[in-house]
């Protein structure tokens, strides 16, 4: 599977902007399976989630993912019916479906608890043969809610991670991959907002915590690599490390 990742200079609330730049990533990155944005992308790391502006651009990802025949992931601020504020990551598929992920871990250093509901599901998305388990930015620092169940290949993890952290996000990205013997897909913004400089480093891992494809440039880009599930699951079967794990209980 052909996966790339849109490394995009998000526009502080500047939804239309951000549609078109990502667009134009797109176009210039055409015949991959599945195309990632980072989080709050069409917005930026808003505090409050404007009621209806999510519409636009959930229909936009519709639209793209059936013009390019592949899938389109990213996260926005969502208001929900009930009138909370969700972080949520959206997975559209050009069939029409799509499946959705609500942030579990709240950023509470940066104040994220104050103004969003953390969700309690987690998620996995089958697309054309790979599994995907979805995450959102700070979830990456926590493996047992990322651990793996049997159930998944790769770990999406779409980020506005700041320049001040990067290496922490080096280090996470590999570390999940590890692990969980899995790829991971982290794709983070770069630019700036009124809070943070962000340098990207967007990256597609693989289950040995080698970079298959990485971003170094630290401007909007994109960074594309092939995954091989088939692969993935020789070494599974070879390296069986994951027999070896230690069993506990899950709770949320």
């Amino acid at each position: 599977m052909k996966i790339t990742l849109l490394q995009t200079d998000i526009r502080w609330g500047a939804q239309t902007d951000n549609m078109a730049a990502a667009a134009q990533l797109m176009d210039a990155a055409p015949g991959a399976d599945l195309y990632v944005l980072p989080e709050m992308w069409n917005t930026g790391f808003v505090a409050d989630a404007p009621a209806t502006v999510h519409e636009v651009a959930l229909f936009w990802m519709q639209e793209r993912a059936v013009a390019l025949r592949a899938a389109v992931c990213g996260s926005m601020a969502v208001r929900t019916v009930g009138g909370q504020s969700v972080n949520r990551l959206f997975f559209v598929k050009p069939d029409g479906n799509v499946a959705t992920y609500d942030k579990h871990h709240l950023f509470r250093y940066g104040g994220e608890d104050q103004f969003y509901e953390g969700g309690n599901e987690r998620t996995v998305v089958e697309w054309r043969g790979v599994r995907f388990l979805l995450c959102v930015c700070y979830d990456l620092r926590f493996p047992v809610w990322l651990r793996y169940r049997g159930d998944y290949d790769a770990i999406i993890c779409v980020a506005n991670w700041p320049d001040s952290r990067q290496s922490v996000w080096h280090t996470l990205l590999r570390a999940r991959a590890i692990e969980n013997q899995c790829y991971v897909v982290g794709c983070n913004r770069t630019g700036d907002d009124p809070h943070c400089h962000y340098l990207g480093h967007s990256a597609v891992i693989d289950s040995r915590g080698v970079a298959m494809a990485e971003d170094t440039t630290e401007r909007p880009t994109t960074v594309t690599a092939d995954i091989d599930v088939e692969q993935l699951r020789q070494f599974r079967a070879k390296f069986r490390v994951l027999d070896d794990r230690d069993n506990f209980e899950f709770a949320t």
